[in-house]
């Protein structure tokens, strides 16, 4: 038998052709395999014709993954001045590329001065302050934060943040680092507490009786008197170029989607050059609202719950769908390329900040990507007639409410 022939009659087989054509085959050819190709074929054309084909691939068993935890039930560490919770991957494990971390400050309280290996970034939730920032290129920038600001620290930026005004200041924090926490850092009292007193006399010129009087470790959080927001120190911003700023007004931002009443704001390094690893966003998202279901292709995802209540359903790496329910101050990681979607389920608007761990992000909607495959290859996949998905929408909405066509 000829190869064409030969793959006709397999063919023939697989639609289901006779028994006695399939011993005729097997004495011409041998037992039928499974293996690698023997004569330039797929392999998968040789099964054998009492095989059973599933209509469907069975789920996976097993127990969904953790993809949520309680940013303000994770460890705390408090010191005179305020305090900060944390969320890494040793509370959360699948948040492998993010740590999260909220902290407060107490009015005249302040963050001393610090850094990171890695880059963080902030966005304040209430209260007002100033970060003093001093880059790579030895530039300080000294400048004021507002309800809806954030910022961007690269890492090795050293930056100091004191509460302005009679009101705390309280900030979430996101690290692009799943291991870091905001606990972990290189504080300036912890380090020269630290190192030893001649070369630290030589590398200041001081005196050793002032090396006696500095903390003998690390500080943290420092209180001090309160800063008025009217005041001198207030009125001493250096703000930075655009193009260096380590601040950016994301609350004030021109929305990149809305519709059924809501909308998303994003901080990507084309509109925040600083913020080049990371991508902040704000979602307020309308009670019965839904942010459909979607993907990022770049970057894992981060958010917390500043208000509201929502239902965030992942369509996990491993194949589970993993559906869980958040409230104020619990976080969510979901990781690159997993499908998901968040529904606001309360009485309320929910407010959602968070990022994505890439200055450059996207988002794909499931429904961008029905709508633009063929007709006929959609209803080949789905096993429906094609006049069934002519009734998918033709172009996708980022917000909906379930059971309308209202954007």
């Amino acid at each position: 038998m000829d190869q064409t022939n030969r793959r006709l009659f397999l063919g023939a087989l697989a639609a289901g052709g006779s028994l006695a054509a399939g011993r005729a085959l097997a004495a011409e050819s041998g037992p039928l395999q499974t293996g690698p190709a023997r004569d330039g074929h797929a392999a998968g054309a040789d099964v054998a014709p009492d095989s059973t084909f599933l209509r469907t691939i069975p789920r996976k068993p097993g127990p969904a993954p953790v993809f949520t935890a309680s940013l303000d039930g994770g460890p705390v560490k408090a010191t005179s001045g305020g305090w900060a919770r944390e969320i890494t991957t040793h509370q959360l494990p699948l948040a492998t590329g993010i740590a999260g971390a909220h902290i407060f400050l107490n009015a005249g309280g302040m963050r001393e001065m610090h850094w990171h290996a890695s880059a963080e970034w902030g966005y304040i939730v209430a209260g007002h302050c100033q970060a003093t920032v001093i880059d790579a290129a030895g530039e300080m920038e000294v400048v004021n934060f507002a309800p809806g600001d954030t910022w961007y620290f690269p890492g090795g930026h050293a930056h100091a943040i004191q509460t302005l005004g009679s009101e705390p200041c309280h900030a979430i924090l996101a690290f692009d680092d799943g291991l870091f926490g905001e606990h972990g850092t290189f504080g300036l009292t912890d380090w020269m507490s630290r190192i030893d007193p001649a070369i630290l006399r030589g590398a200041l010129g001081v005196p050793e009786a002032t090396l006696a009087a500095l903390p003998a470790g690390e500080t943290y959080i420092i209180q001090g008197p309160v800063v008025p927001r009217d005041g001198a120190t207030a009125r001493a911003e250096r703000p930075l170029p655009p193009e260096r700023t380590h601040r950016f007004a994301l609350a004030g931002a021109v929305a990149v989607a809305e519709g059924a009443g809501s909308t998303m704001r994003m901080a990507p390094a084309g509109a925040f050059p600083v913020s080049a690893g990371m991508t902040g966003f704000l979602v307020r998202l309308a009670a019965c609202a839904v942010h459909a279901p979607h993907w990022h292709t770049r970057a894992n995802e981060w958010h917390y719950v500043v208000r509201g209540r929502t239902r965030v359903t992942l369509f996990g790496q491993d194949k589970h769908m993993a559906v869980a329910e958040l409230g104020p101050g619990d976080c969510a990681y979901l990781p690159r390329s997993c499908g998901h979607s968040v529904e606001s389920i309360g009485t309320e608007t929910a407010e959602i900040v968070g990022v994505h761990d890439s200055g450059v992000t996207d988002e794909t909607l499931l429904a961008t990507w029905l709508a633009r495959v063929p007709r006929g290859m959609l209803a080949a996949n789905l096993g429906v007639d094609e006049q069934m998905v002519a009734g998918f929408p033709p172009a996708a909405r980022t917000f909906s409410r379930p059971g309308t066509n209202r954007p």
